[in-house]
């Protein structure tokens, strides 16, 4: 009998995303999978029911999940919608456990085999499932161009009958995925681009898109391919060297984020005082917090004469192609757990291991079972 895989519609706030799109169906289906999914899924994403050929259309959620083999989701479903699911079900999507103590209690409670999409582990043969990745190279090409229409000026140079206009200078501080497309979508906008990051041997990786790179000094290497947070002697270190960069910038983006923590500050108000009038940020941080001093997560802010964006969600801003990227993410996370039809997980895989969030009625994520058990220690007995 084949598995039976549903797709549920978003209902958070800010979410356009879908985590099935109609062009990658016919792949699910090679899995041996009957698919179905919730009526008005893909329509924040300009998907209509009608262009998801051959794929069962199901009004209410918990019908949908009361006999599904997996389902599928971008944001974590909630709490009612993860009771309806059957024992021994496999939910993938974004949880973020350490946010949502009660979704991981229900997930544990019903048995639900969880994977947790932003903790696929950054290793090479994982590169495909990783869903944080995939969203976070759409966000760093966005941010340039929501940029450029807040600036006051254009990006690259031009030479008209009057005069010559400079090209703008665009910093870029935090040199992952999303920082480093933002910088080659700014150099290709034709902007004079700059990276900076804490990790030194993103050096050559800023200057394979055509940006200079800020060294101050500093190697904030950390576990898993993230950066670590900085002490305050070198935060200190790395103030003097950022701020003649930072003030000498058109525009700035900004996209540090540390797993499981508020984001890191790497602009204060002194900085962005000292910002030339009519200078843009855009705060890729925003859902964790922000990057800057002065960012409304969310909003854009003024301070001085300096304007700071903060979107909530970006890759939800591109939401047909960022669905696309993650239903391709979760396709090879399914073909590596599903075999021959079934449902088959191989705990002692590596990728099935970092993913797992919950099984078997467990916590098996020990930061998010720890947070988790600390949580619940705090809560007040009745």
């Amino acid at each position: 009998m084949p598995i039976k895989i549903a797709i549920l519609k978003e209902t958070a706030e800010h979410e356009r995303r879908v985590a099935m799109v109609p062009v990658v169906t016919a792949r699910f289906s090679k899995l041996g999978a009957n698919l179905a999914i919730q009526s008005g899924a893909g329509l924040a994403a300009d998907f209509a029911d009608v262009d998801y050929s051959g794929v069962a259309l199901v009004e209410d959620a918990g019908a949908l999940v009361a006999d599904a083999d997996v389902v599928l989701a971008v944001q974590a479903p909630t709490v009612e919608v993860i009771a309806a699911m059957k024992p021994g079900a496999v939910l993938a999507s974004f949880v973020y456990a350490d946010k949502q103590p009660d979704v991981l209690r229900q997930l544990r409670d019903g048995r639900i085999s969880a994977f947790a999409m932003e903790t696929v582990p950054r290793i090479s043969r994982a590169q495909s499932m990783d869903a944080l990745s995939s969203q976070a190279a759409l966000a760093g090409y966005y941010a340039p161009l929501l940029g450029a229409v807040q600036l006051p000026r254009i990006l690259p140079m031009m030479t008209t009958a009057v005069g010559s206009l400079r090209a703008a200078h665009v910093l870029v501080m935090g040199l992952g995925v999303a920082g480093l497309q933002a910088l080659a979508t700014a150099h290709r906008l034709g902007a004079v681009t700059e990276g900076y990051d804490v990790r030194p041997e993103t050096r050559e990786q800023a200057q394979s898109v055509g940006a200079k790179f800020v060294d101050t000094g500093i190697d904030a290497r950390g576990e898993g391919g993230y950066a670590r947070e900085l002490t305050a002697d070198e935060q200190a270190k790395v103030r003097d060297v950022l701020t003649r960069h930072v003030q000498q910038a058109d525009m700035i983006i900004t996209t540090a984020n540390v797993p499981g923590r508020k984001a890191p500050r790497l602009i204060d108000n002194a900085q962005i005082q000292g910002m030339k009038p009519g200078s843009v940020i855009v705060d890729l941080a925003a859902d964790s917090g922000g990057n800057c001093e002065g960012t409304i997560p969310g909003q854009t802010a003024r301070v001085g004469r300096v304007h700071i964006l903060a979107p909530f969600n970006v890759p939800s801003l591109l939401a047909q192609q960022a669905s696309e990227l993650y239903a391709k993410n979760l396709l090879n996370l399914l073909e590596l757990i599903v075999k021959d039809g079934a449902l088959a997980l191989d705990l002692d895989d590596a990728v099935v291991a970092g993913t797992l969030l919950t099984h078997g009625g467990e916590i098996r994520n020990e930061k998010a079972k720890a947070h988790f058990e600390a949580s619940s220690a705090q809560e007040p007995r009745p």
